[in-house]
C-alpha cells in the first residue's frame, strides 16, 4: 500500500471547486432513466450518452473524478479511445463502482445488505490495470418502524471496511458510502440520530480493519427529513449535517463527497452551498458525488438524439459549474 499516493489521489478528488460525477448507474437503473425519455437502453445508447458527458468541453474544471460502471470502463468513444483515456485527457480521475447491489437481510427482510465480495480483489486489480484510481461501495440503511437494526448497520459497516482495506491494498482510493435513505416520512431529527449511529459504527469498523483514513473519502447522505415529510430549510440541513459530521468523522479523512439521494438538482446545490458557508473550521473539504443531481436536465434535453448533444453538454456543464461554486461557498443561485 503506497500511502502517499492514496492520500494524494484522495486530496485531488476533493480539490476545492470540483466534485465527482457518479455515472455508475447499473444497466437496470439507467434503463429506468432512459425509459422516462423514451430511449431504448441498448449498449450503444448507453455508450453514446456517457460519451456526451465525458467529452463535455471544460467539464474538467469542475469535475475531479467520474465513477464508472463495469460496462462503461470497458467502452470506447467513437474515436476509438477508451473512456478512461477520454477522462484523463480532461484531467479527470477515473473511478469504478465495485459493489454488486443489495439483497434482503436473512433475519430482517425489510433491510438490505450490500453484496459483491466474491472475486472482489481480482476485480479491483483488473480495474486498476484499466486505469481506475478510486472505487465506490454503497451500503443502504432504511429508516422505518423498528429499523434500522444494529445487526444491519454492523454488517454493512464491516463490509464497507473490508472493501476499503482491499481497495487500498491494490492502490485504489475507496469511497465509503453508507447511505441513510430519504424514503419515508421520518423527521430530520430521526435522520440525524440514525446517521450519527451509522457513521460511528462505520468509522469504528474502518479503524479496526486498519483502513488508512487519509487515503479514503466518505460519501454520506445529508441529514434531511424523509421524502414524505415536511421539507427543511437548507440552513437546518447544513447545521444538523455539520453537527453530525463533527461528532463522527475523524479529521484525518481528507474530504466528504455528499450523495444527492433524491434531492432535485437545485436543492442539492443549495444545500451543499449552505454547508460550505456554515462549515467554519471543519477539517474536511465538503464536496459532491452526484448522479441525478448533475445529469437530470442533460438527460432530458438529450432525449437520445445526437443533434441535441451540444445543448445537453451545456446543461451538464452548467450543473457541474453550479456545484463547483457550491463547494467554495460561492453559489448564488441559478
Amino acid at each position: 500500500m503506497d500511502q502517499t499516493k492514496l492520500a494524494s489521489v484522495a486530496r485531488q478528488l476533493v480539490t476545492p471547486g470540483k466534485g465527482i460525477l457518479a455515472a455508475d448507474e447499473s444497466t437496470g437503473t439507467i434503463g429506468k432513466r432512459f425509459a422516462k425519455i423514451n430511449v431504448e437502453s441498448t449498449e450503444e445508447n448507453r455508450r453514446a450518452y456517457r460519451e456526451l458527458l465525458f467529452t463535455t468541453p471544460g467539464v474538467g474544471d469542475y469535475i475531479s473524478g467520474v465513477i464508472l460502471y463495469d460496462e462503461t470502463i470497458r467502452q470506447r468513444a467513437h474515436d476509438g479511445h477508451t473512456f478512461v483515456t477520454v477522462l484523463e485527457k480532461q484531467g479527470i480521475i477515473p473511478g469504478i463502482k465495485v459493489d454488486l447491489g443489495t439483497e434482503p437481510m436473512i433475519d430482517s427482510p425489510f433491510e438490505l445488505i450490500t453484496k459483491g465480495f466474491e472475486g472482489l480483489e481480482e476485480r479491483l486489480r483488473q480495474y486498476f490495470e484499466f486505469g481506475a484510481r478510486f472505487a465506490k461501495w454503497r451500503a443502504v440503511i432504511t429508516i422505518g418502524e423498528s429499523i434500522p437494526t444494529d445487526a444491519c448497520i454492523s454488517e454493512n459497516a464491516q463490509r464497507l471496511a473490508q472493501y476499503a482495506k482491499l481497495c487500498q491494498e491494490v492502490g485504489i482510493v475507496p469511497i465509503v458510502e453508507p447511505e441513510v435513505l430519504m424514503d419515508g416520512a421520518h423527521t430530520i431529527d430521526r435522520c440525524y440520530e440514525v446517521t450519527v449511529k451509522v457513521l460511528e459504527i462505520v468509522f469504528k469498523a474502518l479503524r479496526e480493519t486498519g483502513v488508512f483514513l487519509p487515503g479514503m473519502l466518505l460519501k454520506p447522505n445529508m441529514v434531511i427529513a424523509g421524502s414524505e415529510a415536511e421539507k427543511n430549510t437548507s440552513d437546518e440541513i447544513a447545521r444538523l449535517t455539520l453537527q453530525c459530521l463533527r461528532q463522527t468523522v475523524p479529521k484525518e479523512v481528507p474530504g466528504i463527497v455528499f450523495l444527492s439521494g433524491g434531492q432535485s438538482e437545485i436543492e442539492a446545490a443549495v444545500n451543499l452551498q449552505a454547508m460550505n458557508v456554515a462549515k467554519g473550521d471543519a477539517p474536511w473539504n465538503l464536496s459532491f458525488s452526484y448522479g441525478r443531481a448533475l445529469q437530470a436536465s442533460a438527460l432530458k434535453v438529450w432525449g437520445g438524439k445526437e443533434e441535441n448533444s451540444v445543448v445537453a453538454q451545456d446543461e451538464f456543464l452548467k450543473r457541474a459549474t453550479m456545484n463547483g461554486l457550491a463547494t467554495l461557498g460561492q453559489y448564488t443561485g441559478e
